[in-house]
């Protein structure tokens, strides 16, 4: 049979893969035993899922798949970070990136190939934007990293190879593209990722990042409870605006009102503003003060980030002490504030590289035309 025309399990959440199995005349509890396999377990062949009936097992032979991207390539950094090229079809790519540390084992993935939002320090943002990914195709980048990971876990340690915490313990939508511009299909991602028979993952482990487009946090907010990530970047409207163009639909003060409303909802601890250090932009302690006023009381964490370069980029890096200047200028003031390690850039696999292989650019970058991002509510 045609696997095109079969029903991707990785794509349902758990109610929907229980509709699926009772039009199949089965049980709901058929659709958790599928659960435990394919997301505890790793299992993408039915017939080695053993404890189901060999009817239901030839049935959803007919019926269905559990089809996840293809791995285009996979190169590893010298800290260890791995980052792998996935094809979403003929002439598209995008990128996954695993960051094992001491204490976790981090996945960052993407939600579209490419991005619209064209912020002007995103290796990501200078690509284009193709489409938005499927659900399957963001729960599958998850399902593939543990299996890759558990394969290199099989294999015996020596020097050199793939070290600290070696299995996923935090995911992040942090890489290509905007999530909330694909609230459709990363919802039901989220889901998964979150279900007791899904990946189980706790809530406070699992992060989505966003550029700001308001009306989709607070539409978040009634839909899930994941950790929320803002790429902030400016102190100011006037910065931000050349940096975050989306935010000349969505401003600060905006912004921050629905993260507050957010975190009220979802009784979470803090928002996390991501914060890239550009050399004599974004970096002085006047800018840092800026953001205390903006923050200081309210349950914000600054997360600096150490801008990653990439080809035909006109900005540098902050250097390491003007960095560490701005941070004791946040914390003095009452801001809590940390400052991002730099991982995987000698394979451009850090925060800000990503640019996977938009070929046809059939929606253009975001630009000045602020009011026509697409969203997919």
């Amino acid at each position: 049979m045609d696997s095109s025309a079969q029903t991707n399990l990785l794509g349902l959440p758990r109610p929907e893969l229980e509709a699926f199995v009772a039009q199949m005349g089965s049980k709901p509890f058929r659709a958790r035993q599928l659960m435990n396999w394919v997301y505890k377990r790793g299992e993408g062949s039915f017939e080695n899922m053993t404890d189901l009936a060999k009817d239901f097992r030839a049935q959803l032979l007919e019926r269905a798949v559990v089809r996840t991207p293809e791995i285009v390539t996979m190169h590893k950094s010298a800290d260890d970070t791995c980052k792998w090229v996935l094809r979403a079809d003929a002439s598209q790519a995008f990128e996954m990136v695993f960051i094992p540390e001491a204490d976790r084992g981090t996945l960052c993935i993407s939600s579209q190939v490419g991005c619209a939002l064209d912020c002007s320090f995103c290796s990501t943002a200078q690509q284009g934007f193709n489409r938005n990914l499927t659900t399957a195709e963001i729960v599958g980048q998850v399902w593939l990293a543990k299996r890759e990971l558990a394969e290199f876990e099989e294999a015996k340690q020596q020097p050199g190879t793939l070290g600290d915490r070696r299995i996923v313990t935090n995911v992040v939508l942090m890489g290509m593209g905007e999530p909330l511009a694909n609230f459709r299909n990363v919802v039901p991602a989220l889901r998964i990722l979150l279900d007791d028979f899904g990946f189980d993952l706790s809530r406070r482990r699992v992060t989505l990042s966003t550029s700001g487009l308001v009306p989709q946090i607070y539409k978040l907010a009634e839909e899930t409870n994941v950790a929320l990530a803002v790429s902030l970047h400016a102190p100011n409207d006037e910065l931000r605006n050349e940096l975050v163009p989306i935010n000349r639909k969505h401003p600060i003060a905006e912004l921050l009102e629905a993260c507050w409303h957010y975190i009220d909802e979802q009784n979470g601890r803090s928002v996390t503003f991501e914060y890239v250090m550009l050399d004599g932009v974004n970096d002085s302690p006047a800018q840092a003060r800026e953001l205390v006023k903006l923050l200081r009381g309210h349950p914000a964490k600054m997360n600096l980030i150490p801008f990653n370069p990439f080809p035909g980029t006109r900005y540098k890096r902050s250097p390491a002490p003007v960095i560490q200047r701005f941070r004791d200028e946040l914390i003095k003031s009452g801001v809590l504030a940390t400052v991002r390690r730099t991982r995987g850039d000698d394979i451009d696999a850090a925060c800000g590289q990503l640019a996977g292989r938009v070929i046809d650019r059939t929606t253009a970058r975001l630009g000045n035309k602020v009011f026509g991002v697409a969203v997919q509510s």
